[in-house]
């Protein structure tokens, strides 16, 4: 019986690195994978690019309304980005590219999707301009698809609203106490989500005028000097919105999506975080990734930032930190976390599409990996 599982157990190992093995082949160069990004792409804006309420309806019911809401808005700005950076690495796609793109922007603006926000600061976020709540998230992610709708070639169709989404955000970081702003009310400052702020600001002075690189350059100066972890270097996770000093862990995760959005922002800055990443949280054995904790072990666990730890590496974190590895063409560690992230996907595969079998799940974490092996630079910021 116990030879009888073992050999059960072996065939098992072995199908499996069979798979992951034939779904690498072609990793490490866009032309090599061209093919697969193609499809995965496919996969993505045929489960994305419909009606408000069918991108709700692929987020999990368990999660609640807001993680819904939250969900469906960061899966259509990842695979929005995924289809900037793919009209970029393929020009040929771009016509196609921004009409998708085009009907995201739509879909996010929808009531539908701008709800989850709407109720937790009372109020509609596009109708809110003179309103001093914060609204960042939601106004900051929506800006972002914009910049990236121009960036891949779109016309003036939404330059009057990203000139009003820009401005209100400008207004209310000169407004607030530590030109910071809150995700959500009564609740920490999430430096991620206050970057896709930098982020929409930072690409206006690129596609527009510089109006605002002034709040982008003060932001950035205090993020180097006031606001990194003393015993990483890394910047802090959370911030408090007074300014106050806070006691917050650095996580993996929050450290992997900072090195991607400063991609955008301050390439030597970035650069400069993605170094202290690995160095803190990199993981080899038994799987390449990143880790949630740099300062304890957490061999099966759950975090609601990471999702399910398991050998101490972070989901998120992991994906998250293939973008600024593609982007600084770190490409054996690439390779590496795309192996990772096959393991512990899964790829399959039906006409002209692929897949992550996960993305039964989490679609969100689909179009996350596909922004993040696609990251290439949208503008100069060097």
């Amino acid at each position: 019986m116990i030879l009888k599982t073992v050999i059960v157990l072996f065939f098992l190992f072995a199908l499996k690195w069979l798979w992951v093995t034939i779904s690498t082949i072609g990793h490490g160069s866009y032309e090599g994978e061209k093919t697969e990004i193609l499809r995965r792409r496919n996969y993505l804006t045929n489960k994305l690019v419909s009606s408000p309420d069918t991108v709700l309806s692929e987020m999990p019911d368990g999660i609640g309304s807001q993680f819904q809401g939250e969900w469906a808005m960061y899966s259509c700005s990842m695979l929005s980005a995924s289809l900037v950076n793919i009209s970029l690495l393929f020009p040929e796609e771009r016509k196609n590219t921004i009409e998708k793109i085009d009907r995201l922007i739509e879909i996010v603006m929808s009531p539908e999707l701008r709800k989850y926000d709407a109720d937790r600061w009372g109020e509609d976020p596009l109708d809110s301009w003179d309103s001093e709540k914060s609204h960042m998230s939601y106004l900051s992610i929506l800006a972002w698809m914009i910049s990236g709708y121009k960036t891949a070639g779109g016309d003036d169709k939404y330059d009057g609203l990203y000139y009003r989404l820009c401005n209100t955000l400008n207004w209310r970081m000169r407004n607030s106490p530590t030109l910071n702003l809150q995700t959500y009310p009564n609740e920490a400052v999430y430096v991620p989500d206050m970057l896709v702020t930098i982020v929409a600001l930072s690409n206006f002075t690129q596609l527009c005028d510089d109006r605002y690189m002034s709040t982008v350059e003060e932001w950035v100066t205090k993020a180097k000097n006031e606001w990194t972890d003393k015993e990483t270097g890394l910047l802090k996770s959370f911030l408090d919105y007074d300014g106050a000093e806070m006691t917050a862990p650095v996580k993996g995760s929050y450290s992997a999506l900072i090195c991607y959005y400063l991609t955008f922002v301050d390439e030597k800055f970035a650069r400069e975080q993605y170094g202290l990443l690995k160095n803190y949280f990199k993981q080899c054995h038994p799987f390449t990734g990143i880790k949630e904790y740099n300062d304890r072990s957490c061999w099966l666990g759950m975090d609601i930032d990471s999702g399910p730890i398991i050998f101490n590496l972070s989901p998120s974190g992991t994906a998250f930190a293939i973008g600024p590895a593609t982007y600084f063409e770190d490409t054996d560690f690439r390779k590496s976390l795309l192996k990772t992230a096959e393991i512990a996907g899964s790829t399959v595969s039906g006409w002209n599409t692929s897949h992550y079998l996960l993305a039964n799940v989490a679609l969100v974490g689909e179009a996350i990996t596909l922004a993040m092996r696609t990251c290439v630079p949208w503008h100069s910021n060097s």
